[in-house]
């Protein structure tokens, strides 16, 4: 089956390790596990940071990359892919796993014709959303979904800061908190961007760096170093910082004085539950809500999708579509 992977790891020129070719096909483990055919998948940070080899051991390689997808199962039904795989036990808590694991990682993702995904990670998809937009959902908008409404602690009215407006988890942040009654502000360096985030509900955008107006009740952080000081400094005492990446990098500057002394929480999360994941389709139908999707691009055209994340030239989530 055609497939788009990492031949190799290479940190200096990551684009320079994808391939598009012949990989073999998925193989489920058990009975338990299904084959998808696959209609479309999303791109993310983690799949350039796979061609880089970060987190992957070097004979992993090579890797099908990615970790988001909707297609249709061997009965014909209509599904999406969860990006976390745990064993059923852990489901209602997938970080309490200690064998977790992404597509993508230890088991080959979901840019491929077909994909191998146990049953108990996988969803039916809602008719309101198109396998492009559904795609977007397990990875990207499930972990916007937890940091929000799971992690935060934040109540309606409450002032939440989304740091880096214009990548998936920040739009996706922007539409859920706009639509739940936060008062809602973001950053980003970019003018352009900063009036799309207006356009699809931030009450106000920022440059990244200067103070803010006030300090607000919590950050949405998943930029990284070129953030993180910013984040430290916008929130209010006994606020809140949940932290989902840091696609520049970790900041070895870790501010701790502020942390105990504003007795700050600095709150972690990835991904979400399938329970989640019916609550934000649920959430998402009702207010009318749909990923922002920057482009749709054939599987064969994928380096194209690959440079664009890379030069940050991205309002959205890329997707790749068979």
């Amino acid at each position: 089956m055609r497939a788009v992977y990492a031949e190799k790891p290479s940190s200096t020129d990551p684009l320079s390790a994808l391939r598009i070719g012949e990989r073999p096909e998925p193989s489920p483990l058990d009975a338990s596990w299904s084959v998808i055919n696959v209609k479309a998948a999303a791109l993310n940070h983690h799949d350039l940071w796979t061609l880089r080899g970060a987190g992957l051991p070097a004979h992993c390689y090579p890797m099908i990359l990615g970790g988001e997808a909707a297609g249709v199962d061997e009965d014909g039904n209509e599904v999406i892919a969860g990006a976390i795989i745990v064993d059923p036990r852990w489901s209602h808590e997938p970080v309490r796993d200690p064998s977790r694991t992404l597509l993508s990682e230890k088991l080959p993702g979901t840019f491929a014709e077909r994909v191998a995904v146990p049953r108990h990670a996988l969803a039916a998809k809602p008719d309101y959303f198109t396998h492009a937009e559904a795609a977007c959902l397990t990875g990207t908008w499930l972990t916007a979904y937890r940091m929000l409404f799971t992690k935060s602690g934040l109540n309606p009215g409450d002032t939440v800061l989304i740091q880096g407006a214009g990548g998936g988890v920040s739009t996706a942040l922007i539409r859920l908190a706009r639509a739940a009654g936060f008062r809602v502000w973001a950053t980003s360096r970019s003018a352009e961007k900063r009036t799309r985030a207006e356009e699809i509900g931030a009450h106000a955008t920022f440059p990244c760096g200067p103070p803010l107006p006030e300090p607000v009740d919590a950050v949405m952080e998943s930029v990284g170093r070129a953030t993180w000081s910013h984040s430290m400094r916008s929130v209010r005492p006994g606020g809140t910082i949940v932290i989902t990446g840091a696609t520049t990098g970790a900041d070895a500057n870790a501010h701790l004085s502020r942390i105990f002394w504003s007795e700050l929480r600095i709150v972690g999360c990835t991904s979400g539950t399938l329970a989640e994941l019916e609550n934000l389709c649920q959430f998402m139908q009702l207010h009318g809500l749909r990923p922002d999707i920057a482009e749709s691009i054939p599987f064969d055209e994928a380096p194209r999708g690959f440079e664009r994340l890379l030069s940050s030239n991205v309002f959205g989530k890329i997707v790749f579509a068979w």
